[in-house]
């Protein structure tokens, strides 16, 4: 099934795919949904009224997660073409705050203070059942669905020091969405699906999930040594190779440029390029 958060008139809500249609859950909060479980109830759809979702502002999947946790350098190809070289034997881990996350279609902001604005096509996963201590074996068994995840990235910013956090959270700078996709839809841990950035209609970066160096259960299991995933929380796992400051010359993106996240079953996640006014 697949879910997608919203913004129209009435306030904020939450729309389920049924068929060819989308049909509108009213004014609920996608974690909610997922608590109670009824995001794998079949039967949702029924007697909900269509929702024109061109008329609505779609709003990052999960609008306000607990926790947002990325990963960098969890594909060996991207290891390869990073400052770092060596392969990680721990995940990279650090947080994206909320002001950073923008829906669909919403202008991705390229800031005042930086003109290296690079992007990273990523496979998010949704905490449904919280998760403390979970072994890797049965880590699965806590994610609720997976989103796609543009970890808009400055990298001046994000060398400045040997912790990444300022430049993976400039204001309006994560693409999240459009669909929650519930886990029974894809693979299990969502491996082996293709991931790719184009820019402007090029093919930058073009990987596979099942490339992870660390795959989605192995990093539930580790990250929940360390915190709580409460329902609701977000792991992006990481990006391919093909990021734009590894190339020669650099690619940035820059305003008016149209960056595209394609993820396997999952679909397309579209923003376009703003200056900060």
């Amino acid at each position: 099934m697949r879910f997608r958060s919203y913004r129209s008139g009435k306030g904020a809500g939450v729309a389920v795919q049924d068929g060819a249609v989308w049909r509108d859950l009213g004014a609920v909060s996608l974690i909610d949904l997922i608590a109670d479980g009824s995001i794998n109830n079949a039967a949702i759809a029924e007697g909900k009224p269509e929702i024109d979702m061109a008329g609505v502002t779609l709003l990052p999947v999960i609008p306000q997660p607990p926790k947002f946790i990325c990963v960098g350098l969890n594909y060996v190809d991207h290891a390869a073409e990073s400052p770092y070289k060596d392969l990680p034997t721990y995940p990279a881990f650090f947080p994206r705050f909320n002001s950073s996350l923008i829906g669909h279609e919403a202008p991705l902001i390229r800031p005042r203070a930086s003109h290296e604005f690079d992007y990273e096509c990523e496979l998010a996963v949704i905490i449904g059942k919280p998760a403390r201590h979970v072994s890797e074996e049965n880590a699965l068994d806590h994610v609720a669905g997976y989103a796609i995840f543009n970890d808009g990235s400055l990298r001046n910013y994000q060398f400045l020091s040997v912790q990444w956090t300022p430049g993976k959270n400039f204001d309006g700078t994560g693409a999240f969405g459009p669909d929650l996709v519930t886990a029974d839809e894809l693979p299990a841990g969502g491996s082996g699906l293709q991931v790719q950035t184009i820019l402007n209609g090029q093919v930058l970066q073009n990987g596979n999930t099942a490339d992870m160096i660390f795959p989605v259960a192995k990093l539930i299991s580790i990250a929940s040594e360390f915190t709580t995933l409460e329902t609701g929380t977000v792991i992006a796992t990481g990006t391919p190779a093909g990021v734009g400051f590894a190339r020669k010359p650099p690619i940035f993106m820059k305003e008016g440029d149209v960056c595209e996240i394609h993820v396997e079953q999952l679909g397309v996640l579209r923003n376009e390029v703003r200056n900060e006014a």
